[in-house]
């Protein structure tokens, strides 16, 4: 609008002193796969399953608490769910997870982490307002089970998400199998979680792109 004001009224030139603030950069926090085994490890019951829910299948925390056998194929074992965006996002599920909810009453309405709870302190159970754990309890769960392992660094549950994004990418350079695990309608989206997990140039790709036609070197020498 400045600029704007001084090239068509000939007001002063103030654009220059607006400072420019650079985009807001994402959370870049992973967790190594020692940290996800050792939290996985020591965790029992409705942690477990959620950091495992978060962890092999990236999923988000909010959405996890919610994820019944409604949407659980167990002859399949596969999970069908919907974003908190309302995306639809079919997993399938790790050997560790199906074992956990094979356990569980798939018969029930009510979503695994609350069977797990219900069964875990049956008096607490009682009390409880929803069907659904509160997301924030768990988190506080997880924040005392860092401190009781001497984990220092601060992973949350959404890091974990981040972590399996990440290292699916790395495992198959497949841009839009991540974006199928994150259940990202934008690809902009899945890129987000991606900004920090930059690679280094190869030598030999730039060379192969300056000249295309000529024949590999290695395929020469044969």
């Amino acid at each position: 609008m400045l600029r704007f004001l001084w090239e068509t009224e000939g007001t002063p030139k103030l654009d220059e002193h607006v400072p420019h603030i650079g985009s807001i950069r994402p959370r870049c926090v992973t967790a190594s796969r020692a940290q996800v085994d050792q939290l996985t490890r020591a965790a029992s019951g409705t942690l477990r399953l959620m950091l495992l829910m978060c962890s092999d299948l990236a999923i988000r925390s909010g959405t996890a608490v919610t994820i019944s056998p409604r949407e659980y194929d167990s002859h399949n074992r596969t999970l069908r769910f919907r974003t908190k965006y309302d995306e639809k996002v079919g997993l399938p599920v790790t050997d560790e997870l199906a074992d956990i909810l094979d356990s569980l009453d798939l018969g029930s309405p009510l979503p695994f982490i609350t069977q797990l709870r219900r069964i875990e302190e049956p008096r607490a159970a009682r009390r409880m307002v929803s069907d659904i754990v509160d997301p924030r309890r768990l988190r506080k769960e997880l924040r005392m089970l860092r401190a009781a392992l001497g984990i220092e660094k601060r992973i949350i549950f959404h890091d974990l998400r981040r972590t399996t994004a990440v290292a699916l990418y790395r495992r198959t350079k497949d841009i839009r199998k991540a974006q199928a695990l994150l259940g990202h309608h934008q690809l902009q989206s899945t890129f987000w979680y991606l900004d920090h997990d930059l690679e280094e140039v190869d030598l030999a790709d730039l060379e192969a792109i300056k000249r295309p036609f000529l024949v590999p070197r290695k395929e020469q020498s044969a």
